[in-house]
């Protein structure tokens, strides 16, 4: 907090002295057809100052004293110039600014005042469900804009992450149902990509970002507004996706790289008479692995349809559809523990970083099919209302091999009790034990029907916009895997066929009743939320919000439909509270929040043997910082201090005949995170950010109190990022970048009775050049350049992706 105070009184004070000079300018953009004109750049020629337009078209920002001239330009258009005033400590109004120009023509905005900060993204109307500019959201949250990742050249929300402070990849995607979209920590603890435009949007596959507009990672519990199916207790992963508009547009493109890589994808978008409009976006993507074996198969397509019924009434319709045919990635993990093996870091054991320990026509099918409908209702000028359905469907068939690390003299035992001959002598830990665990026609449904009630008025001179909403959410899950022990393979032995395992040999080990294991349940959850912000003055700003959550476990069944565990309800009950000062208006922000989240467990066994009802789980964040939009939104930046303590963590009873756990667990999970997304100067743009996480147990297992839990992720994570587009003089949209990331060691074990085990530190690094015109856009950008051998793990090695150069090409039509 020092630290935040420091810096904060530095920015501050040549603000403070400096405002007393200045004015404000505010107004609104229209298009032809008087739609509000959103994200458009406007400033006063000839110098640095300017801002966006909001949602609705307007806009607002600082100026000193003086005669202006506003500009707007844009492609293909006569450039817009308004005259204006600007006198001190005044606001001055502008008429309305009509623009002739399409929606889709105005995001190739040029502005004179060319210090506009490309990546940075000031409102979410998701993250409070209520559109809220960032410095008055009292929530910490990252934006990742497809600007950036289009320029960076990233095809997947999972890849996206590491622009987002705080993130880190632990697993990559097992394309399961359900479950098996990748895993990543955020504030000690694991979330997965789950929300979509603010509601359920699950996928069980590597996100394909086809159809994102832009990623919103969600810092801290936040159950208030999101429930807790699908949220964890570090935050969660939004995406919020491209919508229609008003006139045609289409962009193909085409890309080719390092292992194979080729992906050829397709935006288009056309209006259907002058209230009707559709979007379509598309990719194919195949990329082979920098094993020697491994391929990945996946095929996206996300139609959507706007619909203007009248001025009050509208309504979207979208849906996704996700196909993937893909290898197994190479997942270790510890059939004995490190301390019995001897090892605590990866140097200890001899992988093959190359080799990918099964054949790649072993691969798993998986679909995932999602639906989205929603109707806005303009009940009058102070009132909203919004209704969305979402049905999300996964699917997944197919085998999906892993490996165990053990000891030899474990490795005798089972291979004797199998009647099975080693393929090397014993020596040194010298093998992996090859299993799998394969679906077998799994499917993972989950329906949710939100109701919202958004308000936008003042009560004296007290502005306040809120939201009331109902949500209904059902988890219909029937996910079957099985357990297939396959063979021994030497842990390291060039002259040995590892690819003698492929599809024959796995095919010939079938799925039987002993060895399943389904997840076979219903989920209902009734809920209720209400949140307030409350502009007290026009700098001091809070806001309030709870939720009452009825939860519905129908019980779990087995395949043949007996039922494991009975039905039982819960009801939970969620507040948080919020708190902004603005010393410097709409330029810096001082903010605290409570937050809080909650997780309905399944029965679990207790230490007598007997079926035990789980309490809920609760998470409650206390948070402090400081947002940042300073000199005129060229240097936009969030840096906080936080603390979350879990409570009623399940945990096994140690030595229990009965397996038996209890429900006494304690985590405690604090740190820091600062990021900034600034453009310093013309034609420089830079999104870094760092982050610090203390995690641990505080209270339950002797055997783990007091130690990291091995799925929080490093302590310490960085992430670094520098644009230059070369002065419009030069090469009009010439530009490169370059930057990389930084993770700490990762204890992915990590107790007393199993020891310690440490996946190294690792620093990548990337860059990319680009020409982006018009009419086209070319890119060459190479990831991970010093080919770097890293891991990540969520209790387990996984070795991750060399050195990769990516070339890609797209065509515009307009």
């Amino acid at each position: 907090m020092s630290l935040i105070l420091t810096v904060l009184f530095a920015v501050l004070m040549p603000h403070l002295s400096f405002a007393q000079t200045r004015g404000t300018i505010q107004g609104k953009v229209v298009t032809g057809k008087n739609q509000p004109a959103d994200n458009v750049s406007i400033g006063l020629e000839g110098t640095s100052y300017g801002s966006t337009t909001k949602s609705n078209g307007e806009f607002s920002f600082k100026a000193p004293a003086g005669s202006y001239t506003i500009i707007i330009s844009y492609v293909g258009v006569q450039t817009v110039e308004v005259p204006v005033t600007v006198t001190a400590n005044q606001v001055i109004t502008v008429p309305a600014i009509t623009v002739n120009a399409s929606l889709s023509q105005l995001t190739e905005v040029n502005v004179i005042a060319n210090r506009s900060n490309r990546f940075a993204r000031k409102q979410s109307t998701d993250v409070g469900k209520i559109p809220l500019d960032n410095l008055e959201n009292a929530q910490s949250y990252t934006t990742i804009s497809r600007e950036l990742l289009q320029e960076q050249q990233i095809f997947s929300v999972d890849e996206a992450l590491r622009n987002s402070s705080g993130v880190q990849k632990l697993w990559d995607a097992t394309t399961r149902a359900g479950d098996g979209g990748g895993y990543f920590s955020q504030r000690g603890f694991v979330t997965q990509i789950s929300v979509r435009n603010g509601i359920a949007g699950i996928v069980s596959n590597s996100v394909d970002a086809v159809n994102v507009d832009k990623v919103e990672v969600i810092k801290g519990p936040s159950a208030t507004l999101f429930g807790g199916a699908v949220t964890s207790f570090g935050g969660l992963i939004n995406r919020v996706t491209k919508k229609p508009y008003d006139t045609f547009g289409a962009e193909i493109g085409q890309t080719i790289g390092s292992y194979n890589l080729n992906r050829t994808s397709l935006d288009l978008n056309t209006p259907i008479g002058s209230t009707v409009a559709f979007r379509l976006n598309t990719a194919y993507n195949y990329e082979g692995s920098f094993q020697n074996y491994g391929k990945t198969r996946t095929f996206a397509a996300a139609p959507s349809l706007s619909i203007k019924a009248n001025d009050k009434l509208s309504f979207l319709f979208e849906a996704e559809m996700f196909f993937g045919r893909n290898s197994a990635k190479p997942f270790f993990f510890f059939y004995d523990s490190p301390k019995a093996m001897g090892v605590s870091k990866v140097s200890d054991l001899n992988i093959d970083y190359k080799q990918a320990y099964v054949n790649d026509d072993i691969t798993m099918y998986s679909r995932n099919i999602n639906y989205f409908a929603q109707a806005n209702y303009k009940i009058s000028d102070k009132f909203t209302s919004q209704t969305i359905f979402s049905s999300s469907n996964s699917f997944s068939n197919g085998h999906n091999p892993y490996f165990y690390l053990l000891t030899d003299e474990t490795a005798v035992t089972l291979a004797e009790s199998a009647g099975v001959t080693l393929p090397n002598p014993p020596g040194n830990n010298n093998y992996v034990f090859r299993n799998d665990q394969s679906t077998d026609h799994s499917k993972f449904g989950a329906i949710q029907i939100q109701e919202n009630i958004n308000g936008d008025f003042k009560i004296g001179s007290v502005r306040n916009r809120f939201v009331f909403g109902l949500d209904f959410q059902r988890q219909n899950s029937r996910e079957i895997y099985y357990g297939n022990t396959y063979d021994f393979a030497p842990i390291n032995d060039p002259a040995f066929n590892y690819g003698a395992l492929n599809k024959t040999a796995a095919d010939a080990i079938p799925p039987t009743a002993a060895n399943s294991f389904p997840y076979i349940y219903k989920k209902n959850t009734y809920a209720a939320y209400l949140s307030d912000v409350i502009n007290i003055t026009d700098r001091l700003i809070a806001s309030v919000g709870a939720r009452v959550d009825r939860f519905e476990n129908k019980g779990t069944y087995a395949i043949d439909g007996t039922q494991n565990s009975k039905p039982f309800t819960q009801t939970g009950f969620s507040p948080k509270l919020g708190l902004i000062y603005q010393p410097v208006k709409e330029a810096v922000s001082i903010f605290a929040n409570y937050q809080n989240g909650f997780s309905n467990p399944d029965v679990y066994t207790d230490g007598a043997g007997n079926s035990a009802i789980p309490k809920i789980q609760n998470a409650n964040q206390a948070e402090g910082g400081v947002k940042l939009a300073l000199l005129n939104g060229k240097l936009n930046g969030t840096l906080s201090v936080y603390r979350i303590k879990v409570t009623n963590i399940i945990r096994s009873i140690p030595g229990s005949s009965f397996f038996g756990s209890v429900q006494d667990g304690t985590q405690t999970s604090k740190g820091f995170e600062a990021e900034f997304v600034a453009n310093p100067v013309s034609a420089v743009n830079i999104v870094a950010g760092f982050s610090y996480n203390d995690s641990k147990f505080t209270a339950g297992d002797p055997d783990v109190l007091g130690l990291r839990p091995n799925t929080a992720g490093s302590p310490y994570l960085a992430n670094l990022y520098i644009s230059y587009r070369l002065p419009q003089s030069f090469v009009k949209g010439l530009g490169v970048g370059v930057g990389g990331n930084y993770a700490s060691a990762n204890k992915v074990i990590n107790s007393v009775s199993q020891g310690s085990f440490e996946l190294p530190s690792y620093t990548l690094l990337n860059a990319s050049v680009y020409l982006d015109r018009p009419k086209y856009r070319f890119g060459l950008s190479g990831n991970n350049l010093t080919n770097k051998y890293y891991y990540t793990g969520y209790t387990t090695i996984n070795p991750q992706r060399l050195r990769q150069f990516v070339l890609s090409a797209s065509y515009k039509f307009k």
